[in-house]
């Protein structure tokens, strides 16, 4: 599909609009927490109106810093971050961050905290800003030292979570969910039942890596967040199982290098998906796949994208 992914021409006449989670898209493809910063950084390479939108890097209520370095390490197929929610806060979001974004981008906010009562209070605090299109709860960071893991995790410590930020606001609210987990189509079906509009998955896989030489783990916080193609298959297993198991929309991630990595997502049931550690080899290649999906559509005899979601034919029996 690497050819047809270039073309603007090739998916002319197809409807690539989607809707997730209540969010109206002019495409399927985001660009995932982390990966796209705060948006203003990729505009020299790519037309921010050429994806559906992007969830920015995941905010807390005041600013902080990170793990000390080595945090990033790359590894066959992937790579591993222990970055830690390094973000400027949510004041300086709104102020300055989204101010310089054009009016027509869709922009979802990420927030994180180690508390309900933390990220209910962040979720309202951004649910305030008209710029803002919903909001994704960071449930799952695999390399922090409190929240994020624990509550994605934990069904109980879960359904508390969206509980408070579902309290704490009407805008669209989405789950990201943690691959860390025994059962996946579990924890999905606690925030569906707690009130979450939407889910995306997955998180990184929490990972490690050994220097031989320094005895010594590669990461300065020994554990990270394993992404890139590595997981891609884990991540679509996952979406195939909560898609069978809610009722409301997922947005798939987990290794997506292309096209036709993001058609397998939606076949297995996602309505959206997010272009994650791609964004740091080639910072234009969202665009690229937007054309690309359709012209899939396109090829296969789909009048709208919107129909490639859950179009798998699994076998019988």
């Amino acid at each position: 599909m690497s050819g047809a992914e270039g073309g603007s021409t090739a998916a002319e006449g197809i409807d690539q609009r989607v809707e997730f989670a209540g969010i109206a898209l002019r495409n399927p493809v985001l660009t995932a927490s982390g990966t796209f910063g705060y948006g203003t950084e990729f505009a020299p390479f790519l037309d921010l109106g050429s994806i559906g939108g992007f969830v920015a890097k995941s905010l807390t209520l005041e600013p902080r810093f990170g793990n000390p370095p080595p945090r990033i390490a790359e590894t066959p197929a992937g790579m591993l971050n222990a970055i830690s929610i390094e973000n400027v806060g949510v004041e300086a979001f709104l102020d300055e961050k989204l101010p310089a974004l054009p009016e027509a981008t869709v922009v979802l906010a990420s927030a994180f905290g180690t508390d309900p009562g933390a990220y209910a209070e962040l979720a309202a605090r951004v649910s305030e800003h008209p710029r803002i299109a919903g909001i994704e709860i960071n449930a799952s960071c695999p390399h922090v030292k409190s929240g994020g893991i624990e509550f994605g995790q934990d069904p109980v410590l879960l359904a508390e979570l969206v509980r408070a930020v579902r309290a704490a606001t009407a805008r669209p609210l989405i789950v990201k969910l943690s691959p860390n987990v025994t059962r996946i189509a579990d924890m999905a079906r606690v925030c569906e039942a707690e009130g979450a509009d939407g889910v995306s998955l997955i998180n990184a896989v929490q990972a490690m890596e050994v220097d031989v030489e320094r005895r010594r783990p590669v990461l300065s916080n020994v554990l990270g967040g394993l992404s890139g193609p590595a997981i891609r298959p884990i991540a679509l297993r996952m979406v195939w199982q909560v898609a069978q198991a809610v009722g409301i929309p997922i947005c798939g991630v987990g290794g997506i290098t292309g096209a036709e990595d993001a058609v397998k997502f939606m076949l297995c049931g996602a309505s959206a998906i997010q272009v994650g550690t791609l964004n740091y080899l080639d910072p234009s290649a969202a665009g690229r796949i937007a054309t690309g999906i359709a012209e899939y559509a396109r090829r296969q005899g789909f009048e709208r994208v919107a129909d490639l979601t859950g179009a798998l034919e699994a076998p019988r029996g």
